[in-house]
């Protein structure tokens, strides 16, 4: 089984005169084959949560995700230091708003789903095997959101894999899932490299970034 695990950073908001948006917006997706990755993956950031973030003696509030803007960097060292030999790899597409502002009276969620599609072409999917592909992403969409994503991506994934190969979407609570946690750290750090040119956690993982590009029309 391969995983594709899907996460933002920024926002798709475009009103730059009266409100105060991110200037981009980053769509990543985690790629690894096999339920034995998911496992280590899984466990190294359990791992993380239990020893750096809630030690047995200092449990006050327990805190139970990761989060790229809120985890501190040695924490992100700590569990890539775990996951570095693991065979996964990332890849990404950043949209410069400001450049795109031709999307503003677009539907935010159809541009979402474009962006998505972005990165899903950066990946060599033709090259998985038919052992079947689970797409999971963090459930922030409502009933009609999924099921047009869903649609959206079902058909361009289908039109690059082999007819048989078994293809599951899963939209899920990033609290249950520590692997949707995984991605929301990278997103955030090829997130930053644009929008605050900081790149102190990306030159830690860059080696894992197959492809990362910046969309601006």
């Amino acid at each position: 089984m391969w995983y594709l695990y899907l996460d933002e950073s920024g926002d798709l908001g475009f009103d730059f005169k009266n409100k105060r948006p991110s200037k981009y917006f980053t769509i990543t997706i985690l790629c690894f084959q096999g339920t034995d990755l998911k496992n280590k993956l899984g466990y190294a950031a359990k791992k993380t949560l239990a020893r750096k973030l809630n030690p047995k003696k200092h449990r006050k509030c327990i805190i139970e995700e990761l989060k790229g803007a809120h985890t501190k960097l040695d924490i992100k060292k700590y569990l890539f230091n775990q996951i570095r030999d693991i065979d996964f790899s990332i890849y990404a597409v950043t949209l410069d708003k400001k450049r795109t502002l031709q999307y503003a009276n677009d539907n935010k969620a159809r541009l979402y789903n474009y962006v998505a599609k972005l990165v899903l072409d950066q990946i060599p999917l033709e090259n998985i095997d038919s052992s079947g592909i689970e797409f999971i992403i963090d459930r922030s969409k409502g009933k009609k959101e999924i099921v047009r994503f869903n649609s959206y991506i079902r058909q361009n994934l289908q039109s690059k894999i082999a007819p048989k190969t078994p293809l599951t979407i899963l939209h899920e609570n990033s609290r249950d899932d520590k692997c949707i946690q995984i991605v929301d750290l990278f997103c955030w750090g090829i997130f930053q490299k644009y929008e605050n040119t900081r790149t102190d956690w990306l030159d830690i993982f860059k080696d894992k970034v197959l492809k990362e590009n910046l969309y601006q029309g």
